[in-house]
């Protein structure tokens, strides 16, 4: 606040101050030393008007400021609220109480203004009045440099700012002046202050240090700055307390202006009760805005709090970069002595490969010289018979010898060359490290879903997509999510770092819909846009091998699977490659070869049915065993409901499985072979049919359903 209460031309605590009509203030000596004269006198006429109109301006800003001023002990909440700031706080309190606006008016007619409220003179303030008589003394202000002009008296004409006076005391008392001459700790509070040493002195050092006698007794004592003054507003036209507030002028009057019926048919109120609604409304105000100031003061402390966390999270972050490169510069130095143990290695391999070498061409060189020097001795031989009793073998041996030096040694080259033939391969180091970087890991972005590369097949969907275009989306995996077929709830079907997947044991004649997201450390990012896959409406499927056979299965598979044949006795159950659970499905079994003695079972089965009995002889199968005569529906060996119409070979036999109504019904030579055969069947089922030695059937699957009458 201390800013508020200096001067902007002497930069001290303002000392008279009076207040310029643009509301900015300055010391009442700063003003006159600030004002310069103006070209030519005004009139008689005019300077009386100014003069009046100053007046009346006076009045209403000594009125507005004594209703902010007086009163003091009603105003100690919201004193003590503004001063409760903090120091923190200080810029807020920074912020001028007054008002910039144009409130001021000079004007330069020859009778008294109504009303000293209104819209602003520009003309008068900017520009010097023109016509007889002009200003004496004009002022720009210092802050927004507009001109004021004056009459004769120049700055004087302008009001005490009284309340700006209050504050400075308060203030001055507040920083509790001492007596300068005290030799107590502390201090006692000056009374007193003489204008020509300077010196403030309490009443005891004023009597010691400062007597009225001598050459002391002409300097002037005043009470210091900040000594406690009760101050009233008096009106500048009759010294009368301004007691009465006009509304409609906006200005403090006393009643002797209101006889004179300055304001009739005006509004007056009390200045008393208009001081306290402006001091409501102000403290409201301030209240607001202390509650601005108390937020930022929290978001000041929230930034101080975040600066501490910035500064352990990089002490934390440095450690762990000077880890990683410690660990990089471990690794490097284990794989330099790798590397080195491998030269050494291969040196020792090629001084070994040497060594033997030069270990054969000395033996060689040793047999040779031996031969050399034996055949001199014989050639020394005096005895003709003696000699030629050797003579023969020693020539072959020497020419043997020549023959095998010149391939052994002559010609030899050494088996290792001297040269280390290896390289190091460090470009892709050297640029992983050029690259050796810090990533800032955010959410990363959406994957697109490619369409060219998604498909349906039967009841199995393929998606395919690609990481996201965003050079900042660093992915650690991905998360794919289809929905139920019917627009219903998605679930996710796979997570993994792969961009294709492939999701089988969907519902037939369904459209899925798909969407993939990326995730990272940071979570998971945003959604890619959807793809509809559409099952296909009927199944094409043949029988499982993997499903179907069993270490004692006697069945053989051909025909890419659609054909199935058994060789022994025992009933044996070949299941379907793909399950239902939802819509309805058909097909058909071509009997290829059928004996008598054979009862094949036909139906649907749970992927847990015994494969080693027949056909719904366990709760798992449902099922239709037929003979050449008449036929019978099995579940958990119970057999019942016979109907006659047997098979032989040629005939087929067709399954209905409608899980819309939750039923099995079976079809022999296009007829249907009873009525429903089974009801209520819930969860997945699959393709199925029991088989023993002497049948032979194919399967024809990828058919629509025939309409049946179920009542």
């Amino acid at each position: 606040m201390e800013e508020e209460l200096r001067c902007v031309v002497c930069k001290q605590l303002f000392v008279n101050p009076v207040l310029l009509p643009c509301f900015h203030t300055l010391c009442l000596a700063c003003a006159l030393d600030t004002q310069v004269p103006s070209a030519a006198p005004l009139s008689a006429n005019q300077t009386v008007v100014q003069v009046q109109v100053h007046h009346s301006a006076t009045a209403h800003i000594q009125s507005q400021i004594h209703s902010s001023s007086a009163s003091s002990a009603a105003s100690t909440g919201s004193s003590s609220a503004t001063e409760s700031i903090s120091s923190d706080q200080d810029q807020a309190d920074k912020v001028s109480i007054l008002s910039e606006a144009d409130s001021g008016v000079i004007c330069y007619t020859s009778s008294r203004p109504g009303s000293y409220a209104g819209t602003p003179n520009l003309q008068g303030l900017l520009f010097p009045p023109q016509g007889v008589g002009s200003s004496s003394y004009s002022l720009a202000c210092p802050v927004c440099r507009k001109l004021v002009f004056f009459d004769e008296n120049g700055a004087r004409n302008l009001p005490t700012y009284r309340a700006m006076e209050n504050i400075v005391d308060r203030f001055c008392e507040r920083e509790a002046l001492r007596c300068q001459m005290c030799e107590t700790i502390p201090p006692k509070v000056a009374s007193v202050m003489c204008e020509q040493c300077e010196i403030r002195y309490c009443e005891g050092c004023k009597e010691l240090c400062h007597p009225a006698r001598g050459p002391l007794k002409e300097h002037t004592l005043k009470r210091p700055r900040g000594s406690s003054q009760v101050r009233e507003s008096i009106c500048g036209d009759h010294t009368e307390p301004l007691t009465l507030y006009c509304s409609t002028c906006k200005i403090p009057t006393c009643s002797q202006c209101l006889a004179e019926q300055r304001h009739q048919s005006h509004d007056i109120q009390s200045i008393a009760s208009m001081c306290k609604a402006q001091k409501t409304e102000l403290s409201h105000n301030l209240q607001q805005l202390s509650e601005k100031a108390r937020s930022t003061t929290e978001f000041i402390q929230r930034l101080k709090g975040m600066s501490d966390k910035v500064t352990d999270s990089c002490i934390e972050f440095e450690r762990l970069v000077i880890e990683q490169c410690e660990n990089l510069i471990r690794a490097i130095n284990e794989r330099r002595e790798f590397l080195l143990d491998a030269i050494r290695m291969d040196k020792e391999s090629k001084i070994r490969i040497l060594k033997e070498q030069q270990l054969n061409c000395t033996g060689k060189l040793q047999q040779t010289t031996g031969l050399i020097q034996f055949c001199i001795e014989a050639l020394k031989e005096t005895d003709s018979a003696a000699f030629l009793q050797v003579g023969s073998m020693l020539i072959n041996r020497v020419a043997n010898t020549d023959m095998t030096w010149h391939q052994e040694v002559t010609n030899a080259a050494p088996r290792v060359s001297p040269i280390v033939d290896l390289t190091l391969d460090d470009a892709s180091v050297l640029r992983a490290i050029d690259n050796l970087n810090f990533i800032q890991i955010k959410l990363p972005a959406a994957p697109q879903i490619i369409p060219d590369e998604c498909s349906a097949e039967n009841n199995s969907v393929t998606v395919a997509w690609q990481a996201p275009n965003s050079s900042h989306s660093f992915v650690q995996g991905y998360v794919l999510e289809l929905d139920d077929g019917s627009g219903g709830e998605f679930t996710e079907v796979y997570c993994g770092k792969e961009t294709i997947c492939t999701v089988d044991g969907l519902h037939f004649n369904s459209m899925y819909n798909a969407r993939v997201k990326a995730f990272n450390s940071a979570g998971e990012g945003e959604y890619s846009e959807l793809i509809g896959l559409q099952t296909a409406e009927v199944a094409w499927f043949s029988f499982d091998p993997t499903l179907s056979l069993t270490p004692c299965s006697s069945m053989m598979f051909m025909n890419n699977n659609q054909t199935v044949t058994a060789d022994g006795w025992e009933h044996c159950v070949a299941l379907g490659s793909v399950g239902f659970s939802r819509g309805v499905h058909y097909w058909e079994f071509t009997i290829d070869k059928y004996t008598a003695d054979t009862d094949p079972a036909f139906g649907v089965a749970r992927i847990d049915v015994a494969r080693d009995k027949m056909l719904g002889k366990d709760d798992k199968g449902f099922a239709m065993y037929v003979d050449k005569k008449r036929s019978w529906f099995q579940h958990n060996s119970m057999h019942e409901r016979r109907v006659e119409g047997g098979i032989q070979t040629g005939s087929t036999i067709g399954v209905l499985l409608d899980l819309e109504r939750h039923t099995l019904r079976f079809i022999v030579n296009e007829m249907p072979q009873g009525a429903v055969a089974f009801r209520d069947l819930y969860g997945v089922f699959y393709p199925a049919v029991s088989i023993n030695r002497g049948v032979t059937l194919t399967l024809h699957s990828g058919l629509y359903a025939p309409h049946m009458d179920y009542h």
